[in-house]
């Protein structure tokens, strides 16, 4: 895991329940991420801890993380993954439902670390 990663992961773990869910924005913010590419870096680090999540059969604590855009989900970039890892349905009708439920999933499984 990078260190990028690493540290995306404990900034979501130990979060106050009531910041979340954060923006790319804000985690790259909370990092101290400075330019170029500060966004790039959070998404690449935040698909690799969906990979280990995969692996791990864990919730996606990437769910935890929004688009300031929207309507409080994860960018596009999230969806697809979760397709690919096979957690989500290719059905995009079905995303907005299955994102809420892995939200759901992550907040649970952080009360019970």
């Amino acid at each position: 895991m990078t260190d990028v990663a690493t540290a995306v992961r404990q900034l979501l773990t130990t979060a106050p329940e009531k910041t979340l869910p954060i923006t790319y924005q804000q985690v790259a913010a909370a990092l101290g991420l400075t330019p170029p590419r500060t966004i790039q870096r959070v998404a690449q680090a935040l698909e690799q801890l969906m990979r280990d999540d995969a692996a791990a059969h864990q919730p996606f604590i990437a769910a935890l993380v929004v688009s300031r855009r929207g309507d409080n989900m994860p960018a596009a970039g999230f969806f697809e993954l979760a397709v690919a890892l096979g957690r989500f349905s290719d059905d995009t009708t079905q995303h907005a439902k299955a994102y809420r439920h892995e939200y759901q999933q992550v907040l649970a499984s952080r009360s019970n670390a």
